[in-house]
């Protein structure tokens, strides 16, 4: 059994979210903090672009008359609305075997971990497989589009992950979508008119879900959690220790707010 640190972080702002992210990578890097899986949630809601998507996708207007923020990731993929959900991320030495190989590998293994911690909350699940998606036509919505070892209900993407490699390791970080209306996200992004909006929600509904719709009922978030927690202990071989921010992975993450991801330098750079 592998120890791995377990961080389990209150609801905070985007920014916050992922300075805290690419501080545990920092620090990983360095040998100062152990393999972490962290389980958090945002207040308020907030858009995250992926790291190339073009911020001209945001309608700023409309996003700012719902008291909504807007991040950008440092990994790729397209816009999510993070609200009423579960975000986990996985953060580790690119060496270390869980991780450790091309994108997909690793996707793989930890699809198995994602796959049956939502088994166990008795959701009919299956992992996408095929091509990855390239996005070769431009869908701002992440969502909308199933990439390999993704887990989705009848068809319908359930959990949405991307990934970065870096020298100092490895980041995945992915949403379950708990409740609440996934369309909300078409309000915060830029379309044509309003019947483009109208499609766009539509197709979104068509294709994926959240796990109060695939199951009929709610899971609370400390339910799904405890989930993960235990899926990727059996799955891959693991042993949490139950652990919180040192005080100077909390000091970058504060720099790497002020700095970056509250900054229209980062957020508006595409």
């Amino acid at each position: 059994m592998t120890l791995w640190r377990l961080l389990i972080t209150p609801a905070a702002r985007g920014a916050w979210n992922m300075a805290v992210d690419e501080s545990i990578l920092e620090h990983i890097g360095r040998g100062k903090a152990l393999p972490t899986l962290r389980l958090y949630a945002w207040t308020p809601p907030c858009l995250s672009l992926g790291h190339a998507q073009p911020f001209a996708d945001v309608d700023t207007a409309r996003l700012t008359a719902r008291g909504w923020e807007v991040v950008r990731r440092p990994t790729g993929g397209r816009a999510i609305l993070h609200t009423d959900e579960l975000t986990y991320s996985v953060i580790a030495p690119a060496n270390e075997p869980r991780v450790e190989g091309s994108v997909l590998e690793s996707y793989n293994r930890l699809a198995g971990a994602l796959l049956r911690a939502v088994k166990s909350l008795e959701i009919p699940v299956e992992v996408k497989e095929g091509k990855a998606d390239q996005g070769g036509t431009h869908n701002p919505v992440c969502f909308e589009v199933p990439s390999t070892y993704e887990i989705t209900v009848n068809g319908k993407k359930l959990i949405g992950s991307a990934q970065a490699r870096r020298k100092e390791g490895v980041l995945q970080h992915g949403s379950l979508p708990l409740t609440g209306d996934l369309t909300r996200i078409t309000q915060a992004l830029v379309f044509g008119d309003e019947a483009a909006r109208e499609q766009a929600a539509k197709r979104l509904l068509e294709r994926a879900t959240t796990v109060e719709s695939a199951l009929g009922r709610r899971v609370s978030w400390e339910t799904a959690a405890q989930a993960f927690v235990e899926a990727f202990e059996a799955q891959l071989g693991l042993r949490f220790e139950r652990g919180e921010l040192s005080e100077s992975e909390s000091r970058r993450a504060e720099a790497l707010v002020k700095e970056k991801y509250a900054h229209p330098s980062w957020t508006e750079r595409v």
